[in-house]
């Protein structure tokens, strides 16, 4: 019995944060779970959970519209009502000091490149397997705004929750999130 209370209780320490890129634009999730970049820094859709799920691994869940930001099999960015694989990202501090996310689950297959999350010169969200981590589209400077605490998003009763939900057409509904639980560690320096 002990055991069941203790699991229910948050045991991540996570954060609340903005995601801003070096495009200039907020990461944001609308309440219908559209992503995309904006300019407005106020906007109560730019809040992101940034949740540890790993090792330099995080689930990244909209705030507002409760929502995990996942990337499918064809590089594309989605919203996840429930937890899965795809919503896993692994975060790591680049040679800039910029933080960049890429898919646990996907990259290339013939050379092995992992897909990245990236915002354009727009603010439109760009397909993973089209981001290089080289470029300013994918680099983003987390703005924490609050350390909470958080229960560990499950993978279980996914399978029943995801067929019945959604079956619109798109091949792999998954979620995943990958972050860099601490920003204050350069690889290489």
């Amino acid at each position: 019995m002990e055991s069941k209370d203790k699991s229910a209780e948050p045991q991540l320490k996570g954060i609340v944060t903005r995601l801003f890129s070096e495009q200039g634009f907020y990461l944001t999730m609308q309440p219908d779970g559209t992503i995309s970049g904006t300019k407005d820094e106020n906007s109560d859709y730019t809040l992101f959970n940034l949740i540890p799920v790993g090792l330099r691994v995080v689930a990244i869940q909209g705030v507002k519209a409760g929502l995990y930001v996942a990337m499918n099999g064809e590089g594309f960015l989605f919203s996840s009502e429930t937890f899965t694989a795809e919503c896993k990202f692994k975060e790591s501090v680049f040679e800039n000091y910029y933080v960049i996310y890429s898919s646990t689950l996907y990259r290339q297959h013939e050379s092995g490149r992992a897909w990245f999350l990236g915002l354009n010169k727009e603010g439109i969200i760009m397909k993973g397997n089209r981001v290089k981590k080289t470029k300013p589209c994918s680099h983003f400077v987390p703005r924490p705004i609050e350390v909470c605490m958080y229960k560990e998003p499950s993978l279980h009763d996914i399978d029943e929750k995801q067929r019945s939900r959604k079956n619109s057409g798109t091949p792999t509904m998954s979620t995943r999130k990958e972050l860099n639980q601490d920003s204050t560690d350069h690889e290489g320096s």
